[in-house]
């Protein structure tokens, strides 16, 4: 994913055209990693997001929404101190590095005018967002803080000198002329591309890749004409922001003509970004914020696996109860030919049509009676054990199923529907109920995900248990359509109109295949019937039901899909 310098450069220019001069009226910091800025700028409320996620580090306008915390962390409400309410004057990329300046005004306790810096250093996982104060040089605070021990180049932390990360040893491209390009690369020792990486400030291995894929091993000229195309598009902003897609996911707003996937284009570089990241960065907040959860789910399942193994080992020997009531019978009718000491005894198999003779293994120190006696207790316990065990199989079987419905929801979750799970976990006695301090006491009513079929209606998705049963049992109406994938686990879905259209039947379909365990598979079965067929069983798990009179479609869940259909 090449959020480099070039793509820096690009979101720097579109960010400073938007919301340069804006007013910064709100701040909120929804995760350690993220903060979220609402600027007023040119009329309108633009959402900005900083992020110093190790992985998704980035930096644009978003669409999207969060969920914030109760409490606001500290950093987030220093920044509220110094920058609410303040002017924002320019944006500005340190060269081609992946370094980005905000200058803001503002005034302080006293009245006076102060200027204040926001840095934003997208560096991987050493990434970070730092609040200077631009008249004394020194760092108010920072999203991330950095001691000596960590870093001897430079300390981040409140009070320290700002200093810059350190330059690396490369040319500016912006800088490089044609010749110089050609001077630097030695055509001799190959690997082009990683030369170019080492060599160029802000240059990916994909754009390296992309200059030499043009150049096609043609000449040192031809190398110099793709080298300054480029270089002209950066310079003159000639971005076309476009995400390609192929065995990984990339995107770039230099047309990478050596991709042979295909190709999405956007008319600003902030859409595509925002179209990009944001169900990679929800999808990593879920799991940072379920891991513990998927682990304990995994591992509750996993005993349920070795519990069925044991009980199928149990029925097995139960399929012999029989064969000891059969021995202890043969071995009363023949009792007076044994004796107190006898370890076998040959009898005739009045059982077998040819009559056969068995042989009864015996225990010598028990008497003929106690030998007949102890297999009809193993014939009777292996019986009652097998009614038994084939309950507790059924049992486990059906926990097994609640445990991949849970694994699946958590797959699916949004950040918010993690607690709901945990909720459900708890109310279930499988974690540990919260204590009466850290319960909240409003009732949390569960909202089911919301979308907009082509005909303008609306569809309802549960994403958990709590909200499936919330939509099916409370809030649909009883001649709507209930959607759900056929034998496999996923979400409820309701089509909220009593004659929908077969488009909307099938983009509710869709819906529920792409929220189901089948999200990767193709022609998924999905049920379909009206609300009052749908029933829940006396005593059964959470979300489950069954259902009759239904119909059948098959649907390939698509991605693109599901997102045009998103409210």
């Amino acid at each position: 994913m090449p959020f480099d310098g070039i793509v820096t450069r690009a979101v720097t220019n579109e960010l400073s055209n938007l919301l340069v001069p804006g007013k910064i009226t709100k701040i909120h910091q929804p995760s350690e990693t993220e903060v979220i800025m609402t600027i007023r700028s040119q009329g309108k409320n633009q959402v900005l997001l900083l992020s110093i996620h190790p992985t998704y580090s980035r930096i644009h306008n978003t669409k999207n929404t969060f969920h914030n915390p109760s409490e606001a962390p500290m950093f987030c409400m220093v920044l509220r101190k110094h920058l609410s309410g303040a002017i924002l004057e320019s944006i500005k990329q340190d060269g081609m590095e992946r370094i980005i300046t905000f200058s803001v005004k503002s005034r302080n306790e006293i009245g006076d005018i102060s200027s204040k810096e926001l840095v934003l250093e997208l560096m991987g996982k050493h990434s970070n967002l730092i609040l200077v104060d631009n008249e004394k040089g020194h760092i108010i605070d920072s999203l991330k803080h950095v001691s000596m021990a960590h870093n001897r180049y430079r300390t981040i932390l409140p009070g320290s000198e700002y200093v810059i990360p350190p330059k690396q040893d490369k040319l500016n491209p912006l800088e490089t002329d044609g010749d110089t390009f050609i001077r630097k690369l030695d055509f001799n020792a190959g690997k082009l591309d990683t030369q170019i990486v080492k060599l160029f400030t802000g240059f990916s291995p994909v754009i390296a890749k992309e200059i030499i894929s043009r150049a096609n091993l043609g000449s040192d000229e031809i190398y110099k004409e793709n080298f300054i195309q480029i270089q002209e598009q950066i310079s003159l902003h000639q971005y076309v922001p476009a995400i390609y897609q192929g065995k990984k996911e990339e995107f770039h707003v230099i047309p990478l003509t050596s991709f042979k996937g295909a190709k999405k284009e956007f008319p600003t570089v902030n859409e595509m970004l925002d179209r990009f990241y944001s169900g990679k960065a929800e999808r990593d907040r879920v799991k940072q914020q379920a891991k513990d959860l998927f682990r304990f789910i995994q591992n509750e399942r996993d005993k349920n696996e070795r519990k069925l193994k044991k009980h199928e080992r149990t029925l097995q020997k139960a399929a012999n109860a029989e064969k000891y009531q059969k021995l202890g019978e043969l071995l009363t009718a023949n009792m007076h030919l044994v004796k107190q000491g006898d370890t076998t005894i040959s009898v005739v198999d009045y059982y077998d049509p040819d009559q056969n003779e068995i042989t009864i293994e015996l225990n010598p120190n028990k008497t003929p009676s106690e030998n007949a006696q102890s297999f009809f207790k193993t014939y009777s316990k292996l019986k009652t054990s097998k009614a038994k065990v084939e309950e507790e199989i059924k049992k486990t079987n059906e926990e097994t199923a609640y445990f991949d419905q849970i694994l699946q929801q958590i797959e699916v979750a949004g950040v918010e529907d993690i607690e709901e799970i945990r909720e459900e976990l708890r109310e279930e006695g499988y974690l540990k109920k919260q204590s009466q301090g850290k319960r909240k006491n409003k009732q949390h009513t569960p909202k089911p995900e919301e979308y907009i079929s082509s005909d303008g209606i609306t569809i309802l998705v549960g994403k958990n248990n709590k909200q499936n049963e919330y939509l099916t049992m409370k809030l649909a109406h009883r001649d709507e359509l209930w959607f759900h994938t056929k034998d496999i686990p996923g979400s409820h879905v309701i089509i909220r109109g009593k004659e929908p259209s077969e488009e909307t039947i099938l983009e509710a379909a869709q819906l529920a295949a792409y929220f189901s365990k089948s999200q990767s598979s193709s022609s998924v079965p999905v049920d379909y019937t009206k609300v009052r067929h749908v029933k829940k069983p006396n005593g059964s798990k959470p979300g489950f039901v069954i259902y009759e009179n239904q119909k059948t479609v098959y649907v390939t869940p698509e991605k693109s899909v599901v997102e045009k259909l998103k409210k």
